[in-house]
């Protein structure tokens, strides 16, 4: 994309534009001026180059307000702004909505405003910013300093523009770069600025009749060979040149003077990288909703007819058909001329979901999530754009798919902590989603066996309607649970993962054809290693987290950062030569279960082996079609899918779980349990499940074990009150991080100080609880040490604008220096 270029404007528009990698410190819409025959084609949403700083070296930017100057206050219109110096875009890439977004994200997630601008942008979308410098001869009255005059003769005689780039690349001189602006201000170079999108269109050569032959055969005379191929084309109207002379039985060459007589034509065809083969096989007219779905669903097409912006928590217990509920919602929204976005919280699951909806909508299906790649999001991105696709399937990040005149937003599995986004924008997508709903009045619905505490209690306070499907479709009912001792079978002498009464019910389901899954969130082999002297476990160099055993390539593993090493022989603490390994993760239980049970055949699902973009689809599709016995893995498997054979679910250990360090332990656990015991039983066998634990009192996986979702509500709810934590209250969660340990600490103590001062001054009345700063559940990961503040609060926008603030202090304080700092509303806190 080269840029328009800026030539001295008589009557200039001004613009403000956000910066592609402002620091928090200065992160400020910034006023450029353009030139007013620029009017018509530039507009909020597109992309310029802009001079920055004292250098002015060129910076990417998005525009984010159009001005006409007398519009601007008197004390800035008196400023001498800088003029833009390239349009990089011809059309707008943020439509109206996304400029929506960008605002919201920026005022609700405390980002950057660039951050803001390249979430709701696919990645493909993104460009580089390159800028070029071409020698002009000095013009006479100029006046050059001898560094000057050295770097232009370098500039001229480099004889490529490669040596030209090397020679003004920014490196950190700054004497080179004021030479650099000097000589653009005098004239003695050129300053040119071009967009270079990351990934380009791909197109395709392609071979049809010329418009002319068309309209006048009778002017031109092919050959017998060349006839044989216009037939071809005639009847195909394009081809490639290689199918062309196939199909014609001619050579290339035929083909090719076909065009040099001017009877065909060459052009470049889009070539999509996304697949385009659906077919809609199932009419959705065709399926029939129990009592429990039909009434869901007029309740919520209620709205939809009425074109209202309603949120709806749909509570279904696991296998009571929301699926179904969904598919005759989204038949509904389309028969209205209307889009719809549905979500779904791990990538695991979209093999199942799209198969479904693609099966009865066709090719208005597209998906989007971070496994595509780039070329794939974007070609996704420009289909939507097109309006050639109307339902949007996928994770996190397709919350901002550009889809106009949504009528119905579906988050399935709402409570999941996947929708939560970790980096900045650290926004969640349930929130993105609320405000899509409402700037398009279509319809919000939050579904899941397990509602997240805070769904629940904002539908018992009225935000959300409530809708509850309380029975398993077709009247199946729920896996029978049994809770296993493992203090009792370790007592007896069972050391195996496996206790007495899974170990015969995997063998009784292999008998009888029948499938079984097992679940361990726990990948790797073992857990740890141990020193058998001081009892230090072997901790990543990197973080303070103990690495774990990887069988497969015979490495000690950081989950983390990713660091890899040989196992030690000796304890790095105490020098002890004696190390043991402890716990176990999924590659041993698969080693466990194929010496259990030789003859079963075992599909192991985890981050180990679905590293590759259509292994979760391989694997579910064999394990569907019976091509596999057991499937055993971490949590990917415990959520959202469905197969009809699968009658017997263990869970090996959830334990740990409970104690995450997290006051959300006990309600993800909950979750977890729950819902992968519904995996099972969803056929025309009863289910059963079988859950070992050291704890078989615990409250938690006893109500997990008995489905019941309204007692473990009450309880938890309760102990959230007791406690005030979410969803009684808001929680910002302040995060430092820095390479020194010391700094980190007394950032953390200095940001308390500049609360306690702003707190003060402004006779703060606002509901406010502070808690630490402590360190960081895992305090070191990844080289940088980590801190926490807590602060209790309410999410108003009075409360952001003061948390903004505090910020922007800490910032521009000495005590921040190379001091990370991030701010996040009801992020984790044990992490």
């Amino acid at each position: 994309m080269t840029g328009y270029v800026a030539n001295g404007p008589a009557m200039p528009l001004i613009i403000q534009v956000a910066l592609d990698a402002a620091a928090f410190g200065y992160d400020l819409l910034y006023s450029y001026t353009v030139p007013a025959d620029w009017a018509d084609r530039i507009a909020v949403g597109m992309r310029v180059a802009v001079p920055f700083g004292r250098g002015n070296r060129r910076r990417l930017a998005m525009i984010l307000k159009v001005l006409q100057k007398s519009s601007q206050e008197s004390s800035e219109s008196e400023m001498v702004l800088k003029p833009v110096a390239a349009l990089l875009d011809a059309e707008p890439v943020l439509t109206a909505e996304l400029f929506m977004l960008v605002n919201w994200l920026h005022e609700h997630t405390f980002c950057t405003w660039y951050d803001a601008v390249r979430a709701v942008l696919p990645g493909g979308l993104q460009i580089r910013l390159e800028e070029r410098y071409l020698p002009l001869e000095p013009p006479s009255a100029v006046k050059l300093t001898d560094k000057e005059h050295n770097f232009l003769r370098m500039m001229q005689l480099a004889k490529t523009q490669r040596e030209r780039d090397m020679l003004v690349q920014e490196d950190g001189d700054s004497e080179k770069q004021r030479i650099i602006a000097s000589l653009v201000q005098k004239g003695c170079l050129l300053a040119t600025s071009e967009g270079k999108q990351l990934i380009g269109d791909s197109t395709k050569k392609m071979v049809r009749l010329s418009r002319s032959y068309l309209e006048n055969e009778t002017a031109y005379r092919p050959t017998p060979k060349q006839t044989q191929a216009v037939r071809v084309l005639q009847e195909h109207e394009a081809l490639s040149v290689k199918e062309c002379a196939y199909f014609a039985a001619v050579g290339e060459t035929v083909v090719q003077n076909l065009v040099k007589a001017g009877i065909a034509e060459f052009y470049e065809a889009e070539l999509l990288r996304v697949p385009r083969d659906a077919q809609a096989t199932i009419n959705p007219d065709d399926t029939v909703l129990s009592t429990e779905q039909q009434a869901a669903y007029d309740e919520i097409s209620a709205e939809m007819l009425a074109r209202k912006a309603v949120a709806f928590l749909l509570h279904g217990v696991t296998g009571s058909g929301k699926t179904a509920v969904f598919e005759q919602l989204i038949a509904l929204s389309l028969n209205l001329g209307r889009s719809v976005l549905l979500m779904i919280p791990e990538i695991s699951l979209t093999p199942q979901i799209v198969q479904y909806f693609q099966s009865r909508f066709g090719n208005r299906v597209a998906l989007i999530h971070s496994g595509l790649s780039l070329a794939q999001r974007l070609d996704t991105d420009k289909l939507i754009r097109r309006g050639e696709v109307q339902i949007v399937i996928g994770t996190r990040s397709a919350v901002f798919a550009p889809l106009p005149d949504i009528g119905l937003i579906i988050l399935d599995e709402e409570g999941e902590h996947s929708y939560k986004s970790e980096q900045s924008p650290r926004y969640h997508a349930a929130e993105v989603a609320k405000a899509r709903a409402k700037y398009h009045n279509a319809a919000l619905v939050l579904a899941s066996a397990t509602p997240s505490l805070e769904s629940r209690y904002l539908a018992e306070r009225g935000v959300y309607r409530l809708l509850k499907m309380t029975k398993r479709y077709n009247q199946a009912p729920l896996p029978e649970v049994t809770i296993v001792d493992m203090n009792e079978e370790c007592a007896n002498g069972n050391g195996s993962p496996f206790s007495i009464a899974l170990s015969e019910a995997l063998y009784e389901n292999l008998q009888r054809g029948e499938q079984s899954i097992l679940l361990l969130n726990r990948r790797g082999y073992h857990t740890l290693l141990q020193c058998t002297k001081c009892y230090e476990p072997i901790y990543c160099p990197n973080c303070s987290v103990p690495m774990t055993y990887h069988k497969t390539n015979g490495s000690l593993l950081c989950h983390y950062c990713g660091h890899v090493q040989p196992p030690v022989t000796i304890c790095p603490k105490c020098g002890n030569d004696r190390l043991r390994q402890i716990g176990f993760g999924t590659q041993k239980l698969e080693e466990e279960l194929q010496a259990l049970l030789p003859d079963a055949k075992i599909l192991r699902m985890d981050a180990d082996t679905t590293m590759t973009r259509t292994a979760y689809e391989t694997g579910f599709r064999a394990f569907a079609k019976h091509e596999y016995d057991i499937l055993c893995g971490t949590q990917m498997i415990g959520k959202g899918l469905d197969f009809p054979n699968v009658t017997l679910v263990g869970v090996v250990s959830v334990d740990k779980a409970l104690f995450a360090g997290d006051y959300r332990s006990y309600e993800r656990t909950f979750s977890l349990v729950t819902q992968v015991v519904g995996r099972g039983g969803r056929g025309k066998c009863r289910g059963r499940a079988i859950l070992q634990t050291y704890m078989p009192n615990h409250y938690v996986l006893n109500l997990a074990a008995e489905q019941d979702y309204d007692r473990f509500y009450a309880e938890e709810l309760a102990l959230r009150r007791a406690l005030m934590f979410p969803p009684v209250c808001d929680l910002c969660v302040i995060g430092f991080s820095g390479v020194w340990e010391d700094k980190v600490r007394l950032a953390a103590e200095r940001f308390v100080e500049i609360l306690a001062e702003n707190v003060r001054q402004q006779n703060l009345r606002l509901p406010l609880r502070v808690l630490g700063p402590v360190e960081a559940g895992y305090g070191r990961l990844n080289g940088k040490y980590r801190r926490r503040l807590l602060l209790k609060c309410k999410n108003t926008a009075e409360m952001r604008t003061f948390i903004r603030s505090l910020l922007e202090q800490a910032y521009a304080d000495k005590a921040f220096t190379k001091i990370s700092l991030f701010a996040d509303m009801n992020g984790d806190c044990g992490v």
